[in-house]
């Protein structure tokens, strides 16, 4: 019986994955799977013969990203699923979320369409303490800035990142800084073909305008969730299924998904939820690798 084969997608600037993936490809292989990498926009990769291929960090498809939900689309057998990753891609799916019912962040949306002046973006900023500003294009490498309302140094850099943010005809959001982020930290729940894995709890650094080419850094730390946080991922689950049926017209088994939660004053809020260009915190957790590798060669010996 020959091996069937898995080729994990990653970017240019990744070739070799990052250090999240470390010991996947070996943890693979032991699995009697054949097992290799691929740029996504590498034209010289025959996806027609690349097996089942699993998208990992792919942050660069947000400089065309166009151009790689065409090249998703032909690729025969792709996890997560094109439809899935282009609902995902675009931070509106917030909004698909909040209108299920899910406890979602409050959050301020300057569409491009709006024609927002540099005043009027000024007036949609808040007036006191912390606040971030973030692209709708889901990415790893559309950073998110962390300003101070009252400096006004600090939120004329808030005005402008919006701003450039408008230019490239996304949105922009604009959210208030919770300061669990900086004093608990962010809960993330990782599950693998519908199946929860692991959670680790992060101490985020977010940047500011001091330093606006810097990305935002954790340190991922195992975390034991609690009931109240795994019925909450259950019913984020539960609803982004939803949506992803009204989208492409039917459900997917995903291969992995991860739900970033926050214990807020007023309750447990969602974050985001990642279902492409993920990090999964391998490394973190004991185990966590051979749950991946489990459910990569479960979907390839399909």
């Amino acid at each position: 019986m020959s091996r069937p084969k898995v080729t994990l997608v990653t970017s240019s600037d990744l070739p070799t994955l990052s250090d999240d993936f470390s010991g996947l490809l070996d943890a693979i292989s032991r699995r009697g799977v054949e097992v290799g990498t691929a740029v996504w926009d590498d034209p010289g990769v025959d996806w027609e013969g690349a097996g089942l291929c699993v998208i990992l960090t792919v942050s660069d498809f947000a400089d065309r990203p166009e151009e790689f939900f065409e090249w998703a689309a032909r690729v025969p057998r792709l996890l997560n699923d094109p439809g899935v990753l282009r609902w995902n891609s675009d931070k509106h799916y917030l909004q698909d979320l909040a209108l299920s019912g899910v406890p979602t962040i409050d959050t301020t949306w300057l569409e491009p369409g709006a024609g927002l002046s540099k005043h009027q973006v000024h007036t949609r900023m808040p007036a006191r303490g912390d606040f971030v500003v973030k692209s709708s294009l889901s990415s790893n490498r559309h950073t998110t800035g962390r300003y101070t309302s009252t400096d006004a140094r600090s939120r004329g850099a808030a005005i402008q990142h919006a701003l450039d943010i408008l230019g490239t005809g996304r949105a922009a959001l604009v959210q208030r800084y919770l300061t669990a982020v900086g004093d608990r930290g962010e809960i993330s729940l990782v599950y693998f073909n519908g199946l929860f894995s692991h959670a680790v709890e992060k101490e985020g650094i977010l940047q500011t305008e001091v330093d606006p080419g810097s990305a935002p850094r954790s340190r991922a730390y195992p975390h034991e969730v609690s009931p109240e946080e795994r019925h909450l991922g259950e019913d984020v689950r539960n609803a982004f299924h939803a949506c992803i049926r009204k989208v492409t017209g039917r459900d997917h088994l995903l291969i992995y998904a991860r739900v970033d939660i926050i214990h807020t004053a007023d309750g447990l809020k969602v974050l985001e939820v990642n279902l492409m260009d993920v990090t999964l915190y391998l490394a973190a957790v004991p185990g966590a690798v051979d749950n991946f590798a489990d459910a990569i060669a479960v979907r390839a010996f399909w």
